[in-house]
């Protein structure tokens, strides 16, 4: 059949049957695997199919074209609306064996949609409001890349399909204000109204009226009825024609429509709908066919439309045959492969710099100073901090800020939104383009711990700058005084968390965060300062890449001394004093307990040595149990901190030189 031919037989088909093809790919999903959600993509079929043939611009036989549009499934618990979608346009890999395996061990199609699963899977959406998040992000990356590249490249919309429950999370509060205040007009929010939740009607636990909501942060909104393909159609020119700023097109759904008994229930949300309820839906539906079967002329027509796509795929990609060089290279990798050499001679050039400056200096600072010399040689890095500029260092005097309807710039302005601040990073990571970095303080890491677990989940280079990583920022008191945040952080997977000791060792952890594609990294970095250098070894070397090094000392010591950040510079102090009384005390800095666990064991072996061990560091004690053997003492906290001049409260808690030193006498004499 020709593509005129194939175009005829979708139109023939028309909007409800290939709109039923999705409820009845979901309610048979869902009652196989004996779970799931079927309520949300049964509802929302309509307006997926209306969007998906009339609207997004994608191409199946190439999901990485740069200029696709994003579908962000926010609601991710609907995951089969996506599933069905990617099947029915021709997605590789998804066929309609994987949806008759969703939810089983080591298909592509988990409970809810995970990146790098399958195709087309734009982002990983869980917790509920992430996905908007993420959609801000990818809204404002676009934005960023199209005031580098143009309109010839860069040039597609993002839409995000939430639900009642992503609207109910603070995180889109933070979301939909910042891309309002930034007038993200390429970005378009599809709210699912069906007024149900889990526990019964959302009458239950909120009366806000969405719509107004989204208007106060400078959205345009329109509500339609989402079961009418041509109000929905409308809805979507009127959006796609007007970018002065961002929309939400609120559509008013039945969840579970078309089933007989359930339809507008919560019982539909999450749970199977039953036998006999399926065949009433199919029955109501006017759809015969059986389970997992779409009929040809149905399937026809939706890959009819997954074919459409192809045509301006091509033309993008003879535009962009015709950039200049530099054009090209922005769409080959996040950082083109020029720029690693580039990353080394910044970083090698800040180490010199820092090895000839006498001056202590809080790691904030020469972090900051690092960037100095990093934002001109790596232009993907996008900065930004939660509304503490000066107090993380994450602005130089390189940055140009963004600014509403104004993209040129590289240095973003999120607010008081850490929530918000970190699922953007993650969306403008997962769209390609840029190396995001932002920052806030360590203890605000609990506000952002969605966000980072869903970094490493999805193995994103986003990098967060934290500061004030300790009771040595002193006055502010115990509520900004992270103590257990280090151990948290440290417990999630493909996180590599960095704590440097000195002026070399953050300049080293930027060069490992910019190194590796696949991980986030998160720098714990002080206001207290520190030295600048404490090792006695070659400065050439990246040392904090190995996790942990010996700083001092060798294989004859008689006590190890493990510690971490500003805490080396202590246990040198007390090292030093040792050395006078004959005992001899290597000192070790850990920065990263994952770099370090992934160094052969001889390495670990040698560094840590045999003689007895006391670690020490400005935090709880969980975590250290890994380095420390029977006998062996940890030097920290156990309760939060108090207020006073950080020294005071080091002082305090018995985290002193002497103290050390103490220790380390009667562990040798024990």
């Amino acid at each position: 059949m020709g593509e005129a031919a194939k175009m005829n037989a979708a139109l023939a088909v028309g909007t409800r049957d290939m709109a039923n093809a999705i409820r009845a790919l979901a309610m048979d999903a869902v009652q196989k695997a004996n779970c799931g959600h079927p309520g949300m993509p049964m509802g929302m079929a309509d307006v997926a199919t209306v969007l998906f043939s009339e609207a997004l611009k994608f191409d199946p036989a190439d999901p990485a074209w740069p200029d696709r549009d994003r579908f962000v499934l926010s609601a991710g618990h609907g995951s089969m609306l996506l599933y069905s979608l990617l099947y029915l346009t021709g997605y590789p890999g998804m066929d309609i064996g994987e949806l008759e395996r969703f939810r089983q061990l080591g298909s592509k199609t988990a409970g809810h949609p995970e990146y790098g699963h399958a195709p087309g899977i734009e982002t990983t959406t869980w917790p509920l409001g992430q996905g908007i998040g993420n959609a801000v992000g990818m809204a404002l990356a676009e934005r960023l890349l199209n005031a580098r590249l143009g309109d010839d490249l860069v040039d597609h919309h993002t839409y995000c399909l939430a639900g009642d429950g992503c609207l109910m999370e603070g995180i889109s509060q933070e979301a939909i204000s910042l891309a309002g205040h930034l007038k993200l007009g390429k970005l378009i929010v599809l709210w699912d109204d069906n007024s149900i939740s889990i526990d019964g009607p959302t009458s239950l636990a909120v009366s806000d009226d969405q719509v107004k909501r989204f208007e106060a942060s400078g959205w345009n909104t329109i509500r339609v009825d989402g079961h009418d393909a041509k109000a929905i159609s409308a809805a979507l020119k009127k959006a796609r024609a007007d970018s002065s700023a961002p929309w939400l097109i609120a559509c008013k759904t039945v969840i579970g429509y078309g089933a007989p008994t359930k339809a507008g229930k919560s019982s539909t949300h999450g749970e199977p709908l039953g036998v006999d309820e399926i065949k009433g839906a199919r029955e109501k539906l006017g759809w015969d066919a059986a389970p997992f079967e779409i009929p040809a002329p149905v399937l026809d027509a939706w890959r009819a439309l997954g074919a459409l796509g192809a045509k301006e795929n091509a033309a993008w990609k003879k535009r962009l045959a015709k950039a200049p060089t530099a054009a090209k290279a922005a769409f080959e990798s996040p950082v083109a492969a020029s720029r690693a050499q580039a990353i080394a001679e910044a970083i090698m050039a800040a180490k010199a710099q820092f090895a000839a400056d006498t001056a202590k200096r809080a790691t904030r600072v020469w972090s900051q100073l690092t960037l100095e010399h990093l934002v001109p040689a790596v232009p993907e890095l996008l900065g930004g901090s939660a509304d503490l500029t000066p107090s993380n260092g994450t602005r130089t005097k390189h940055h140009k800020a963004v600014e509403p309807g104004n993209f040129a710039g590289d240095y973003i302005h999120y607010g008081v939104r850490e929530h918000g601040m970190a699922a953007a990073m993650n969306g403008i990571a997962l769209h390609g383009g840029f190396i995001p970095y932002g920052a806030t303080f360590l203890v605000f890491t609990d506000y952002c711990r969605p966000s980072i677990r869903l970094s490493a989940l999805m193995h994103q280079r986003v990098v967060y700058v934290m500061t004030h990583d300790s009771i040595g920022l002193g006055e502010d008191g115990p509520t900004h005084q992270p103590i257990e945040h280090l151990a948290a952080l440290r417990a999630i997977p493909n996180l590599a968390v960095v704590r440097p000791a000195d002026a070399l060792e953050t300049a080293e952890a930027w060069e490992i965060a910019l190194a590796n594609p696949t991980r986030p990294t998160l720098f714990a970095l002080s206001r207290q300062a520190v030295p600048t250098v404490l090792r006695t070894g070659t400065d050439t070397e990246n040392l904090t890449a190995k996790g942990g090094y010996l700083v001092s000392g060798g294989a004859k010591r008689a006590v190890t001394l493990i510690a971490t950040g500003s805490e080396v510079g202590l246990v040198a102090e007390a090292a030093a004093a040792l050395a006078k009384e004959g005992i001899s005390a290597a000192v070790v800095s850990l920065p990263s307990f994952e770099l370090f666990r992934a160094q052969p064991q001889p390495y670990r072996d040698e560094v840590l040595g045999s003689a007895p061990r006391i670690a020490v560091e400005a935090a709880v004690a969980q975590g250290w149990h890994e380095w420390l053997r029977p006998g062996d003492r940890f030097i920290g906290l156990s309760d939060f901190g108090v207020s006073a001049p950080g020294p005071k409260v080091f002082e305090h808690f018995g985290l002193t030189a002497d103290k050390v030193a103490d220790a380390a006498r009667a562990i040798v004499k024990g």
